[in-house]
């Protein structure tokens, strides 16, 4: 079975599945008995109030699900292959997911909107991605695979501080892609569809066991988390979530296959400081509102719709991601 890369990717994806949605089934009654919900800010639109009070910090659910996964089918392969980068990709993905916990934390416990702030979590997310990058600095080049060519830019020094930047970036473009129902999840799992079909052209079975992991543990959790969503990740989820894509990258020597693998995300963020800035600069707006996704909602885009949107551009981006760096 473990050697059969198909088989094992499959029932990798499969127990992530199961155990989230279980988790899910039983204890999101609980999170709304003590009432964990999301509070939704007033500059948002203003049909989200209808939201107010859905369960958060789902993350939790899916993260158990991949974590079981990745114990039952991963730790056999790490003493088989005596390779432990499986582990130290998924202790980069829970120390992010941990930065989530204490800012949703913080916000259920004061009731409000606003957890850690934003020079709090920088510094949390720096330490991490600086402590993962230290793990595999024997695993990593300090080149970069540039799209298209077959060409690598050499970086020097210079390269371990572009990862730590370039790190915090992805991991909060994820983070902001999480605003409505669905959207981060499904681009989400895409995208591991997208690495699991390296991993397997690879013959990497580690690298198969986790990517699969985390797209069970996405349609696991999309089943409550699909429009009308009955339960939201939390930043707990999409910062893990924006762990495990970089995660991925990094693993697979490529970093910049996430700027076209993952160019919703990064197309999320990006929509942020381009408002932030012109409207600094000219007092006018770019986007009705931003993230794009609100953008679209302001100009008449249902939810589904965005996310069936989101999922297409990023199948078609994943194409071209095997093209670039074939």
């Amino acid at each position: 079975m473990f050697q059969d890369l198909a088989v094992t990717g499959l029932l990798s994806a499969v127990i992530a599945l199961i155990v989230s949605f279980l988790l899910e089934k039983f204890f999101i009654p609980a999170l709304m008995r003590i009432k964990m919900g999301q509070t939704i800010l007033e500059i948002g639109p203003r049909w989200h109030k209808s939201k107010e009070g859905t369960p958060t910090m789902g993350g939790l659910f899916f993260i158990g699900g991949i974590l079981f996964s990745a114990l039952a089918l991963g730790l056999h392969l790490t003493l088989t292959e005596k390779d432990a980068s499986l582990w130290k990709i998924f202790c980069m993905m829970l120390g992010f997911g941990a930065i989530g916990f204490i800012d949703d934390f913080i916000k259920f416990v004061k009731k409000r909107n606003k957890g850690l702030g934003v020079l709090q979590k920088l510094v949390l997310q720096f330490l991490v991605a600086g402590a993962f990058l230290f793990s595999m600095k024997d695993q990593l080049t300090t080149s970069l695979a540039l799209p298209f060519t077959d060409f690598r830019l050499e970086l020097g020094a210079f390269y371990w501080v572009f990862s730590l930047l370039f790190i915090a970036l992805m991991v909060n473009a994820v983070n902001l892609t999480d605003g409505i129902d669905g959207l981060a999840s499904s681009v989400t799992f895409v995208v591991f569809v997208f690495f699991t079909c390296l991993a397997v052209m690879a013959k990497n079975a580690q690298q198969t066991v986790l990517f699969e992991a985390v797209c069970g543990g996405m349609v696991g959790f999309l089943i409550y988390n699909y429009y009308p969503a009955r339960v939201f990740m939390g930043d707990t989820g999409s910062l893990f979530l924006g762990g495990a894509l970089v995660g991925a990258a990094y693993w697979l020597d490529k970093p910049l296959i996430i700027v076209v693998a993952g160019g919703w995300f990064l197309w999320e963020a990006l929509s942020v400081v381009i408002q932030v800035i012109c409207y600094k600069l000219t007092k006018k707006r770019v986007f009705k509102m931003s993230p794009f996704h609100h953008h679209m909602e302001l100009t008449g885009w249902k939810e589904p719709g965005i996310v069936i949107c989101a999922v297409l551009v990023t199948t078609a981006l994943c194409v071209l991601s095997f093209f670039a760096f074939r």
